[in-house]
């Protein structure tokens, strides 16, 4: 089963840079909403169904993965332009707001394990891309099922967002921490409190479970920790676990990890990524 998902991941990259070159010709905006949702935000990983042999690209993006969990019981939601059974219904506007502030049209707040409090950080142009993108999309009619949860979900995760920019690139550690969040790594990395929710105050610390077609696979540390963490791993060695799913000892990482997607990240943003990562306390693992 790994190395059917290993050599899915060496396909997805080869075909998501094609789709890429197809999509991006003459817009640069959708130049950077393929790169975005094929690189570091891999939207994907999430809404794209998965089987034994890895995610059924015939049906990006069309949702319908379950995610088991005791807080929830949660499978993504279609987002192709279908509009009975995907968001082809929704405004710009709209698909916008659900993305960056976790709100559908009618009024109902998106659960997790869709990271919206990342999703926060997203700029106004970087999400203006991902839109266009989306608009780009084959329509898939796929019903998904209701998701369930056994934990409140907030009325909001903040106030309405007017406007967001993002730090300059020349700036790495504030570039890198805006990577990080929309590629939510915290999101799996950081372990939940008992209220099910995300504990911030050990961001990064690793230790929950994911099962999956893969067999269950669990998030590891992340901080510069120097036993537990990344903290004793070169540069490179953590960028290749990001990209090619290989951990230092050259053992391999298993899915949910999007290595798939990440290995389109460009240089630079790795460089921030890694240098963000590098400034996050360091924690012990302890679940």
């Amino acid at each position: 089963m790994r190395s059917d998902y290993l050599g899915f991941s060496c396909l997805l990259s080869a075909v998501i840079l094609q789709a890429t070159a197809v999509l991006a010709a003459d817009d640069d905006v959708l130049k950077r909403g393929a790169y975005l949702m094929n690189g570091p935000v891999a939207c994907g990983n999430c809404h794209t169904p998965v089987g034994p042999n890895g995610p059924d690209l015939s049906k990006e993006l069309a949702g319908g993965t379950p995610f088991d969990f005791p807080e929830f019981m949660a499978f993504s939601a279609n987002i192709t332009p279908d509009p009975e059974t995907g968001i082809g219904s929704w405004s710009d506007d709209q698909i916008a707001r659900a993305i960056r502030e976790g709100i559908r049209p009618d009024g109902t707040v998106i659960g997790p394990p869709m990271p919206i409090e990342f999703y926060r950080h997203l700029s106004d142009d970087d999400l203006k891309a991902i839109v266009a993108y989306l608009r780009h999309l084959a329509v898939v009619k796929n019903e998904v099922p209701r998701s369930t949860f056994n934990i409140p979900l907030p009325p909001n995760y903040g106030p309405p967002i007017v406007s967001q920019g993002s730090p300059s690139p020349d700036d790495k550690i504030a570039y890198g921490g805006y990577l990080v969040a929309i590629s939510h790594c915290l999101e799996c990395h950081t372990p939940r409190g008992s209220d099910g929710h995300l504990d911030m105050k050990r961001a990064g610390a690793g230790g929950n479970s994911f099962p999956g077609p893969w067999g269950v696979s669990v998030s590891r540390n992340i901080t510069p920790d120097l036993e537990d963490g990344i903290g004793s791993w070169s540069d490179d060695e953590i960028k290749a676990a990001i990209t090619t799913g290989v951990r230092k000892d050259g053992t391999h990482l298993m899915p949910p990890m999007a290595f798939g997607y990440y290995a389109n990240i460009t240089g630079g943003d790795l460089d921030a990524i890694v240098a963000y990562l590098r400034t996050l306390p360091p924690q012990k693992t302890t679940n």
